[in-house]
Order: structure tokens, then sequence, then C-alpha cells
């Protein structure tokens, strides 16, 4: 049993309104209770969202033909989108060549797991937990300064970044610590937060509203006109929920291109 569908079946049984709490991302161990390994209900999510996102590939690219079917297609909108709207428009087709693997890896696997928090029995994405999003942003941390080391050199690399051109001496002490600062830390953390948080929100949102929607209908009788409010809000704020899970996708992947190009660019 989820743990949506834990709260709701609370509340039909005690007539009692249980809301959604942060209790909801730290599931109880289903394997390796008490171990670095341990295997929770959102470990499963996120191993049914890879293994989903693999077969999606397979399947799509296994018989490529000239003109392709339905299925093909999707795949080929797919990998077209990230290449051309999300690589190529930022860094372009040469630098873009080099990341378009790694960009594409990226934005596919961050959609299949936030796309799990809508999906019914699941009811959570892989990525409002810290892991998913966390390794999301360490590779992104990763790709820009390999980016940028490989393109000018550990010495050039740093004080392109940290020391911008025109800027007074008597400034650079304090500059260089504002770009340190902006570069090293507040990239991956920003990465790592906006991902995790908009996923953990649209998790809560979308419990409540299904929670009170049981709630009105089995708790209280006399408020049917409410449940149909809640349900309809539900279902409206699924679909928002959706577009979320592929915006996020796409914003994660574009500012991972965009801090590429600002780490292979000659100067800021």
């Amino acid at each position: 049993m989820t743990q949506a569908t834990t709260i709701v079946a609370a509340a039909a049984s005690d007539n009692e309104f249980h809301p959604p709490s942060i209790s909801d991302f730290f599931p109880p161990a289903l394997l390796f209770e008490g171990t670095p390994f341990e295997f929770t209900r959102i470990s499963m999510v996120q191993v049914i969202a890879t293994v989903a996102l693999v077969i999606f590939l397979v399947v799509g690219t296994r018989r490529l033909s000239v003109v392709p079917g339905r299925f093909q297609s999707v795949v080929e909108f797919g990998f077209g989108f990230v290449r051309d709207q999300v690589v190529y428009q930022v860094l372009g087709e040469k630098d873009g060549r080099r990341f378009l693997p790694l960009l594409t890896a990226m934005f596919f696997t961050i959609l299949f797991m936030n796309l799990t928090g809508v999906i019914p029995g699941m009811n959570i994405a892989g990525t409002s937990v810290a892991g998913a999003p966390l390794v999301f942003a360490l590779v992104a941390y990763v790709m820009f300064i390999y980016a940028g080391i490989r393109k000018h050199g550990v010495g050039h690399f740093l004080k392109n970044s940290l020391v911008p051109s025109g800027v007074p001496v008597y400034l650079l002490p304090i500059i260089a610590l504002v770009e340190l600062i902006s570069t090293f830390i507040a990239r991956p953390v920003s990465l790592f937060l906006r991902l995790l948080l908009n996923m953990m929100v649209g998790h809560l949102m979308l419990v409540l509203f299904f929670a009170a929607t049981q709630f009105f209908l089995l708790g209280l009788n006399a408020f049917t006109p409410l449940a149909a409010g809640t349900l309809a809000m539900g279902f409206a704020f699924t679909l928002f929920e959706i577009f979320v899970s592929i915006l996020q996708a796409y914003v994660f992947t574009i500012l991972t291109a965009v801090y590429i190009q600002l780490a292979v660019a000659e100067e800021h």
C-alpha cells in the first residue's frame, strides 16, 4: 500500500482528515534496513522508472526505419527536441556533439523519474528525495568543470571563472569570492534544490487534494459538492504536475548546457 493510499484510507476509517506530511518521503525499508543499501518504496520507484526508460529507448530504436512508426516517431521527437532545442541551441553543434549523449540521458532519466509522481500505484516522484537530484547535480557539476578544464586548462579556467575582465584590482578579492560562491557552490545547489523541492511540493499537493476528496466523500457524506471540487482540482493539478515534470527535466538540462557553455567560453 502506498503512502498516499494509507492517508486516504485512514481518513475514511476514522472520519478525520489526515494531510500529507514530510514522512511520505521517508517510507519504511523493504530490504537491507539500517544499512547504506537500504531499499525503500521510493528506491523501487526509481528502479522501475530506469527500467521503463531502458525499455522505451530499446524498443523505440531497435528497428529503425526510414518511414518511422508512431513509437519510433515519439522517440525521435524526444531526441530531436533535446538535440536541437537544448544542446545545439546553447552549445552549438561542435561543442554540443561532445555532450549530447550525457545531456540526453540526463533529460530522459529526470523526466521518467519525475513522471512516476502521477502514475497510480507509484504516486511519488523518484526525484522527490535528495539522492537522485543530488546525483544529477553532481553530474552537471563535474560536466561543466571538466568542459572548462578540457578547453582552457586548470589555470585559465579558474582565472576565467573567478576574475572577470575589466574588474579594478582593488575589487578583485571580493569579486573572486563572489564568483567562487556563484560558480562552484550556488550552481549545483540551485540545480539540486529546484528539482527536489518542485517534486516534493507536487507530491504533497496531489495527496492533499485526493485525501480531501476521500474525506469529504466517505467521511462527511453531506459534503459531496466539496468532494467533487477537490477531485476536479486533483485531476487539474495532475495535468499541471505532468507539465512541471517535463519542464523541470528541460530546465535542469538546459541550465547544465548553459553552465558548460560558460565554462568553455573565452571570457565571461
